[in-house]
């Protein structure tokens, strides 16, 4: 049997879901998905998800048992030109930490910051 990648799904914790999705729909134009919690304890709304392909898929998550910010994880989504999300990181009121740089063979990189104050980066070969 084949070992699995290292992640397999990611949270991202949120103080305000509503804003959150916001920012996240309008960065990636697209929509992000109601999640149940089989405890009843959070609020999720997931990313898009094909369980079967290459890499991992997540939610924001509203909980009373992590909270948003900067520090430990960073997750990098994967995008055409990061570029692009860049531009509209801005509009969707959040910081752009460090503009598109490059990582070498690995492509390239942008660090931003959305409105809840996580961390993230937008990975592309472009």
């Amino acid at each position: 049997m084949e070992k699995p990648n290292a992640i397999g799904w990611f949270d991202l914790y949120v103080d305000d879901l509503d804003r959150a999705v916001k920012f996240y729909e309008s960065v990636f134009e697209q929509k992000l998905e109601p999640i149940v919690d089989p405890t009843g304890e959070t609020q999720m709304m997931s990313f898009p998800a094909n369980m079967k392909a290459y890499g991992a898929s997540g939610a924001l998550v509203k909980s009373n048992h992590a909270r948003p910010g900067i520090g430990g994880t960073l997750v990098y989504f994967s995008v055409e030109d990061c570029a692009v999300q860049e531009s509209r990181v801005i509009a969707a009121k959040g910081t752009i930490v460090r503009p598109k740089f490059s990582i070498g063979e690995s492509g390239w990189v942008t660090l931003c910051m959305d409105t809840e104050g996580n961390l993230f980066g937008l990975n592309s070969m472009n």
